[in-house]
C-alpha cells in the first residue's frame, strides 16, 4: 500500500513518510517531518519544523503541530515535537515545538485523546493515556503524567505538574501541582478528594483506595502536616507504595516555588 495523498496537499519531498499514511486534502507538511505507519491526517493539518509522529495516530482538521514556541526569548534553533502512537488529536489543536530553555523537545506519549481546540505549549511533556477535554490550555513546561484527565477549558500555569491518575475539573485555574490520584478543581484548584472513578476504572485494590483516601484526609482535611501524616499512616500499616508516591510528590511540591515542584526556590 502506498501513501495516499489527497488533492491540494502540499508535502515537501524531503519529509519521511511511511508508505501506509493517509494525508487528506490541503494538508501542509514541511521538510523535517517524519510520520509512522497507519497515521491519518484527515484534512487541513499543518506539520512544520522538526516533528516526529509515530504509528496509528488520527489527526483532525485544523491541527497545527510544530509551530514556533510563543516565547519571546526563542532564537530560532531546531527544537522539536515528538508524538508517540495511537493518539487522537481533534480539531484545532495546537502543539508548539520547544523553546531553548530545556532539552529542546515538546513530547506527547501514546494513547492520548486531545479534544478540540486544546493547546500544548513549548517544552510540555505528556505521558500516556491522558484525556484533555475541549479548550484545555497548557502553559510552557507543563508536565502531565500517565492516566491524568483534564476537563473542559482548564488552564494550567507554566511549570505545573499534573500527577498520574488525577482529574482536573472544568474551568479550573491550575496554579499549583496537582498530586497523583486526586480530584482537583477551583479558582485556583485544590485537591477535593481522591479520584475514585479513575482508581476503580484502573483496578486499584480496595485497600489502595482506602489508604489513599486516608492520606488525603490527613493532609488536606485534618491538615496534620506531611511528616505527621506519614507517621500515622505507617502506624496504621497504610504506607503502601501508592501512598508513598503521593507523599513524595507532595514533598517535592512543597520544596518548590509557588506550589510547583519544578520551580525551585533560590538559595538565600
Amino acid at each position: 500500500m502506498s501513501t495516499l495523498f489527497a488533492d491540494g496537499a502540499a508535502v515537501d519531498p524531503r519529509a519521511e513518510i511511511d508508505t501506509e499514511v493517509e494525508i487528506g486534502p490541503y494538508c501542509v507538511i514541511g521538510p523535517h517531518v517524519r510520520i509512522g505507519r497507519g497515521t491519518r491526517l484527515l484534512s487541513h493539518v499543518t506539520l512544520t519544523g522538526h516533528v516526529t509522529i509515530g504509528q496509528d495516530n488520527k489527526i483532525y482538521p485544523g491541527v497545527v503541530v510544530g509551530g514556533e514556541p510563543q516565547d519571546v526569548s526563542y532564537q530560532g534553533s531546531d527544537t522539536r515535537v515528538e508524538i508517540g502512537d495511537h493518539n487522537v488529536i481533534r480539531e484545532g489543536v495546537t502543539i508548539n515545538r520547544a523553546s531553548e530553555k530545556e532539552d529542546g523537545i515538546t513530547s506527547i506519549g501514546s494513547h492520548n485523546y486531545l479534544m478540540a481546540n486544546c493547546h500544548v505549549a513549548h517544552d510540555c511533556r505528556l505521558g500516556d493515556w491522558i484525556v484533555m477535554a475541549n479548550g484545555c490550555l497548557l502553559g510552557g513546561h507543563v508536565h502531565v503524567q500517565d492516566y491524568a484527565s483534564l476537563s473542559g477549558n482548564a488552564c494550567v500555569h507554566h511549570y505545573t505538574t499534573i500527577g498520574s491518575y488525577s482529574f482536573v475539573g472544568g474551568l479550573s485555574r491550575v496554579l499549583h501541582d496537582v498530586p497523583p490520584f486526586m480530584l482537583a478543581e477551583g479558582q485556583p484548584t485544590r485537591p477535593r478528594c481522591i479520584n475514585i472513578v479513575a482508581l476503580k476504572r484502573n483496578r486499584f485494590s480496595a485497600e489502595s483506595i482506602r489508604c489513599l483516601a486516608e492520606a488525603h484526609r490527613l493532609i488536606y482535611r485534618a491538615k496534620v502536616g506531611l511528616d505527621h501524616a506519614r507517621e500515622i499512616l505507617r502506624g496504621n500499616d497504610q504506607l503502601i507504595p501508592r501512598v508513598n508516591q503521593l507523599l513524595t510528590f507532595i514533598q517535592n511540591q512543597q520544596e518548590g516555588k509557588h506550589g510547583r515542584s519544578r520551580e525551585r526556590r533560590r538559595a538565600a
